[in-house]
């Protein structure tokens, strides 16, 4: 059956609040939700087959062959509906997201993708119902869209989800302090009048902020041949060993020129003088990129603002924020990094 909706449909986007310190916007209409990290994707149902589309619009159904299988059959009918495709791990009691078994879902091999669907399988987390059998509900407002999704899916079954909302900004408060321990990484804030505004930066989101001081390892060219891409960072461990735990990047062109110059000094050479380079880490989404950077002494510290940790890795690329020359970088530990309490996602799904 087909849906009384053009397909493909391109998600709604929320634009950051910055906030000191960091808590949801509050004012009237506003429905508030955990921010999922996942893959943003839009379930489109015929009765029949599932589709799974991507926030880019690329097609996401053959990474998760277990949801469009178990969609199908939950599903009560045709429908439209925006999510996130998210994959839980750990026992039964303490279960969190994890990013990395989701990403490793992109593969091109299809026995790959098989076995991880058995082994990682995901779940679909609905938070919007965008059209039934009988009517698209584009033009509908958020509030009105959330009740026909609860009509929808009244009791909703694994591995289908509905997130929670509330109007409480105290609640949601909470929800930012205490979910990012199941991997949840923030809050949307949704006004209850909006209708949905495919591509538009409509709701607003609240993420945490936080900040550390790093160690300067090395930095990659920037991809047009001149001035620095990339700074990469590290932090030292409780055995004295430099780890890598993420990137800075997003300098303006000027700066990309000045940080060549800036940092020549601290330039490794090898007995004919020139600069060392190492080789960075692969992935499959890395594969045929250049990921060698020139070897930096460690000697420079610099401050920079994160939202999470992935395991002990920046989740995100990091946002430089200045030079810290007052740092001795051997201070410079993995001590100093908030560590979220452990929360069970269970109780974020219920």
């Amino acid at each position: 059956m087909p849906l009384p909706v053009q397909l493909p449909v391109e998600p709604m986007l929320a634009k950051a609040v910055a906030e000191v310190p960091v808590a949801p916007p509050d004012g009237p209409g506003l429905i508030y939700e955990p921010k999922w990290d996942g893959f943003r994707g839009i379930v489109a149902f015929d009765g029949e087959t599932v589709e799974i589309g991507s926030r880019g619009g690329k097609p996401l159904t053959r990474y998760f062959p277990e949801l469009q299988d178990a969609l199908a059959r939950i599903l009560p009918g045709p429908c439209l509906l925006d999510g996130e495709v998210v994959v839980p791990t750990g026992e039964p009691g303490a279960q969190r997201l994890d990013w990395d078994a989701l990403a490793q879902r992109i593969h091109p091999a299809a026995s790959r993708i098989a076995k991880l669907a058995v082994e990682t399988p995901a779940s679909f987390v609905a938070f919007d119902l965008l059209a039934t059998a009988e009517r698209s509900l584009l033009d509908v407002p958020f509030g009105e869209r959330r009740a026909a999704l609860e009509a929808f899916l009244p009791d909703p079954q694994p591995p289908l989800f509905r997130t929670q909302v509330t109007r409480d900004p105290d609640t949601a408060t909470a929800w930012l302090a205490e979910f990012e321990g199941a991997g949840l990484d923030g809050v949307v804030a949704k006004p209850e009048d909006l209708p949905y505004a495919p591509g538009k930066r409509t709701m607003l989101k609240v993420k945490h902020h936080r900040t550390a001081d790093v160690v300067v390892t090395g930095y990659r060219v920037h991809a047009s041949g001149h001035g620095v891409g990339s700074l990469l960072v590290a932090l030292y461990t409780v055995a004295g060993r430099l780890a890598q735990v993420g990137g800075i990047s997003a300098f303006p062109m000027r700066t990309r020129d000045e940080l060549v110059d800036e940092l020549a000094p601290l330039v490794e050479r090898d007995e004919h003088g020139e600069p060392v380079r190492g080789e960075g880490e692969r992935s499959r989404f890395s594969s045929s990129k250049d990921v060698s950077f020139v070897r930096l002494r460690p000697e420079r510290v610099v401050e920079v603002r994160y939202d999470q940790m992935e395991g002990d890795r920046f989740r995100h690329t990091a946002q430089f924020e200045r030079w810290r020359p007052d740092r001795d970088p051997r201070s410079c530990t993995f001590a100093q990094l908030e560590v979220p309490h452990a929360y069970d996602l269970g109780r974020v799904l219920a």
